[in-house]
């Protein structure tokens, strides 16, 4: 099953019209997207809590980090750089952080306020090597744009 975008943008933004609580709209982010496709083994954020650092936040799947400093993985990479992270194979990644013994590939998009800062990371993991594509990226950028930069 692969994502159909249009109807999950349309069911993300009927759960979070007007909620501003950061956590709640995490928690049901999260939810959707993992449940959307079955390729999404583990979907859920990392916020940015301190300096250079990242605290596990709403998820789906098992367990994952609490802690990831900007300098490790994947999602450390993302909140450094402040860039979408696609990764084919996660073990050719320097410096990746097994969370999951399984995880084969992953897709980390950082996600600002309305201020334009970062406030969190969104990470996919996948048990399927190079599963993610372009369009994922593109698409879940987008509805995360949605959800959190109109927030104040």
């Amino acid at each position: 099953m692969h994502v159909n975008y249009d109807d999950l943008a349309k069911s993300i933004t009927a759960l979070t019209e007007g909620e501003d609580d950061q956590v709640a709209l995490m928690a049901t982010v999260a939810c959707e997207v993992h449940h959307a496709d079955s390729r999404f083994d583990w979907t859920g954020f990392y916020r940015v809590t301190a300096p250079e650092t990242l605290k596990i936040g709403p998820y789906q799947g098992g367990h994952g980090c609490l802690v990831i400093p900007f300098e490790r993985g994947v999602c450390g990479a993302a909140a450094r750089t402040q860039k979408v992270q696609l990764v084919p194979d996660v073990n050719a990644f320097t410096g990746h952080i097994a969370c999951a013994s399984s995880t084969q590939s992953e897709l980390v998009l950082p996600v600002f306020n309305s201020d334009g800062n970062l406030i969190a990371v969104f990470d996919i993991d996948s048990d399927q090597p190079d599963i993610f594509t372009q369009e994922d990226a593109d698409r879940l950028g987008i509805i995360l744009e949605n959800v959190f930069e109109r927030q104040p």
